[in-house]
């Protein structure tokens, strides 16, 4: 599997969160699905749902982590967990 090339921004890097951005291809009616739904709910974006659908297959494929859930419920219902 290759290894994701990704540029870390350190502004937005906190003690126990970690951000890493990457690019990615969508196929075009993806794309243009995601943008319909964001116009149509605005508090998700392109991000949130993006995390929400990682999260999501992760979880499914049997991947049990703490963290994961954490971020998947809370992309889910808008929630903000803090230990």
């Amino acid at each position: 599997m290759q290894e994701l090339n990704y540029d870390e921004n350190s502004t937005v890097l906190n003690h126990k969160d970690e951000v890493i951005s990457f690019k990615c291809e969508l196929q075009e009616n993806l794309q243009k699905a995601m943008k319909e739904f964001v116009e149509e709910h605005p508090n998700w974006d392109q991000y949130r749902i993006l995390q929400a659908a990682i999260a999501g297959f992760l979880m499914q494929k049997g991947f049990q982590n703490r963290d994961l859930t954490r971020l998947y419920i809370g992309n889910m219902f808008s929630m903000n967990f803090k230990d």
